[in-house]
């Protein structure tokens, strides 16, 4: 295991255990509203960081590709944050956290759980990666795990059927951010790439919430959900997209992506134990799968590299 996938596991932990969270604090705090404040408090550190990472290096200082580049920003590398800011931050945080209030957890686990797949196919189509049979392999044995775990309760259709394709609004959303923002990570740090597009996708998802914002009785919101919001913004917004972009920029947006897989199984864990909800066998199976997914990716990488 590499210092990559090291990090791409804690990132699976931190939104894996950021789904109990969420979840936990909806009950006190609507989704959109809750979802705006985060973007907030995610964005400001964002931009604290870039500022620090600047000064750092005009003072002579040294600072790792992750935080920082020397590169110049182009007029197009402009225009790529702001619309790469409005797909992959206004508008997949406005479709994901209102298609899984309105949907099932299972539904939007299963849904989400294509991301790799789509990823893959698309990456593959665009000519931007070679990916190996061993990959292909490991994203239907990851998908299969996926459907262990989540397909005894999925009912499509019916009551979640808005929920569901809000959730599959927010794959095409990340699809599309992810890859269209490859150019932009192989120049420019992920810090930088990642904080500004959280901003300038941030900036017009706070002002469409302000409303429902000043709607929620602030009175009745415990100490508990305003700290799951901060840990929240800092874990999952700030530290895990911070991983993710450095794992695209370091193994390729397919390969990346494969360990999303593993954040509805971290979820299912985690939910057992914080939300008491039940954990059969066949999840337990549905798990192994994932795992085992990840790992023939991550084989399928090496045979690539040294062919």
């Amino acid at each position: 295991m590499t210092r990559i996938d090291a990090l791409l596991v804690l990132m699976v932990l931190i939104w894996g255990a950021n789904f109990s969270v969420i979840k936990q604090a909806f009950v006190e705090i609507p989704p959109q509203p809750f979802n705006a404040l985060r973007l907030v408090i995610s964005s400001s550190v964002f931009l604290a960081a870039i500022y620090w990472a600047r000064r750092r290096v005009r003072v002579g200082g040294t600072v790792s590709s992750i935080l920082h580049t020397p590169n110049h920003l182009t007029r197009r590398d402009r225009i790529d944050l702001v619309w790469l800011g409005l797909v992959g931050h206004m508008g997949y945080q406005f479709f994901f956290v209102g298609g899984v209030a309105l949907s099932t957890a299972s539904n939007a686990a299963l849904i989400v759980g294509t991301t790799p797949a789509i990823l893959a196919v698309v990456s593959a189509l665009l000519g931007r990666e070679r990916i190996s049979g061993f990959h292909w392999a490991g994203a239907l044995l990851a998908i299969t795990g996926i459907a262990f775990v989540v397909g005894p309760s999925v009912s499509f259709g019916g009551t979640t059927w808005r929920g569901d394709l809000m959730v599959m609004g927010s794959v095409a959303c990340w699809t599309t951010f992810t890859l269209g923002s490859a150019s932009l990570i192989s120049r420019h740090s992920p810090l930088y790439v990642t904080g500004m597009t959280m901003v300038y996708g941030g900036l017009p998802y706070v002002v469409l919430a302000t409303p429902q914002i000043l709607r929620v009785d602030w009175s009745l919101v415990s100490t508990w959900t305003i700290g799951a919001m901060i840990l929240s913004s800092l874990l999952a917004l700030n530290l895990a997209y911070v991983i993710w972009y450095t794992g695209v920029q370091r193994l390729g947006p397919a390969r990346t992506s494969i360990y999303s897989n593993g954040v509805p199984i971290v979820a299912m864990f985690v939910a057992a134990v914080w939300l008491g909800e039940s954990l059969t066998w066949t999840k337990i199976i549905g798990a192994s799968a994932v795992l085992g997914g990840v790992l023939l990716t991550r084989l399928g990488r090496r045979l690539l590299s040294q062919s």
